[in-house]
């Protein structure tokens, strides 16, 4: 059940209205009725796994605890060590098999090929079950959680259940942790008309990032990266812009969604954006994009693995290790690898010239706090980040590879020949793709320093009813939608 489709926008009402209704004692299990019946909606049969995943990392949990309580500390720590690498490798273990069992198969196939042999290896092509690398790393963080004693057991295995699976999150995030959410399913939430209409203008404000922008964006991008043999210079250029806002808007647009849809019903999930393309830097972007997943990753990988408080060598080999696992996390192909390779490079590199890059600051005494030098270092992260993203988008290594091969090559007449609209848009497309670019920049520019949707509380009733009307009216105008369209899903679902 995708949030864009009409089926979505019939079960969350039929869902709030209900949860609001019936008494508070029965209200989580109300929710985790509906999140298993907005899973089941997409596949029946992978709700086997979700519950599995469950039950397994459920009961690692209440055995760590118990091991916490055995007087005999090193039969104690033995215990929870084996409670925890069994409920962390099981979940590892489903992940593999569903999602990067072809690829280990492919990559073996691949070296034994470059001291020329050749082997016969199984081909599987299972279907990836949606969320499944979020509700399996949500699933182990909660054990990490469990055996470091940052949160405890949950009892109710109930209610446990509905913390992998509360629905608003649960194919595409954010990663929450049991100790932010969890808790929550036990408070009153009281109907309150101003909480559901902040989450409702959120929920309003993800549609239009998503309907308006982003599935717009997809037709020209998926017409040059499905054929980029077909295309060279400048289109490359636009197109890898396209999907850079393209993927920021798709995942942007579900993660407002999914915390308006929470908030409404008295729910706050965490923030998985803060206007990444203002980033002044590699390291800031990975503070801004997906910060759950980012947030994960360095307390689960990149400290235990040593973080910076070790030599400069071992803490590059940390970063490098975290980012591959990031592109891994994302999916099984080279591009993914390559994906993740970059930005770890990107970072190691940024790390090794600082001191290149203080004496170049000094010895032309530049202005670090002047506009101009902090938009020159926005324009340079935004362009290895879009650089990146080529190789996250690409069908494959070798597509990506050509892609970048065919970006050196120089045809401005596309802007005036009419070829520019020959990618998947015509000129109106174009324009309206562009126009949905600078508002989501322009828009990300004020959250700089406000809170929009306060801002707008406090305008009088004529004015925001008038802005209500006419943000529905251009989503119903200009959305991207109806018997001509192909249904873009949301890009972080597959993952």
């Amino acid at each position: 059940m995708e949030f864009t489709s009409m089926r979505f926008l019939l079960f969350f009402p039929v869902v709030a209205v209900l949860y609001f209704a019936i008494p508070q004692k029965f209200r989580w299990i109300w929710l985790l009725i509906s999140s298993y019946y907005f899973y089941m909606s997409w596949s029946v049969k992978y709700t086997v796994l979700i519950a599995a995943s469950t039950i397994i990392t459920y009961l690692g949990g209440l055995f760590i605890e118990k091991a916490n309580n055995i007087s005999d500390k090193k039969r104690s720590v033995k215990l929870k060590k084996l409670y925890a690498f069994l409920s962390i490798a099981i979940n590892l273990g489903i992940l593999f098999l569903f999602k990067y069992l072809d690829f280990f198969f492919y990559s073996i196939k691949r070296v034994f090929s470059w001291f020329d042999f050749s082997i016969n290896t199984p081909f599987f092509n299972l279907i990836l079950p949606l969320g499944i690398s979020f509700y399996t790393f949500q699933a182990i963080g909660y054990i990490v959680d469990v055996y470091r004693g940052d949160a405890p057991a949950e009892k109710n295995l109930g209610k446990y259940a509905l913390f992998i699976s509360f629905f608003p999150k649960l194919t595409a995030g954010p990663i929450e942790r049991s100790k932010d959410l969890m808790h929550q399913f036990d408070e009153v939430h009281s109907f309150d008309y101003d909480r559901v209409k902040d989450g409702l203008l959120l929920m309003a404000w993800g549609y239009f990032q998503k309907i308006f922008v982003a599935d717009r964006l997809a037709i020209l991008v998926n017409m040059v990266f499905n054929y980029p043999q077909n295309y060279k210079g400048f289109e490359i250029f636009i197109a890898s812009i396209f999907f850079t806002f393209q993927i920021y808007c798709d995942f942007s647009g579900y993660t407002d969604i999914a915390r308006g849809a929470a908030e409404v019903m008295g729910f706050n999930l965490s923030m998985n954006f803060e206007r990444p393309y203002f980033a002044k830097s590699i390291k800031e972007f990975w503070r801004r994009w997906h910060i759950t997943l980012s947030h994960w990753l360095r307390d689960y990988v990149y400290i235990p693995l040593g973080g910076s408080r070790c030599s400069k060598v071992r803490h590059y080999f940390n970063i490098m290790v975290t980012f591959l696992i990031s592109g891994l996390w994302h999916g099984a192909g080279m591009n993914f690898v390559a994906w993740g390779g970059l930005h770890g490079i990107y970072q190691v590199t940024g790390d090794m010239l600082k001191p290149v890059k203080t004496k170049f600051i000094n010895r032309f005494k530049i202005d670090t706090n002047q506009f101009g030098y902090k938009l020159f270092q926005v324009i340079v992260t935004f362009i290895l980040v879009d650089f990146a993203w080529i190789f996250f988008r690409a069908d494959s290594f070798t597509k990506a590879v050509m892609m970048v091969k065919n970006m050196f090559y120089f045809n401005p007449w596309i802007f005036s020949d009419g070829s520019l609209y020959e990618m998947g848009l015509d000129s109106k497309d174009f324009q309206m793709s562009v126009i949905g670019i600078m508002v989501i920049l322009f828009i990300n520019f004020l959250q700089r320093t406000k809170n929009l949707r306060v801002e707008l509380s406090k305008q009088n009733i004529l004015f925001r009813w008038v802005i209500y009307i006419a943000g529905a009216m251009l989503l119903l105008t200009f959305g991207v939608y109806g018997p001509a369209y192909d249904y873009q899903q949301f890009i972080y679902s597959h993952f």
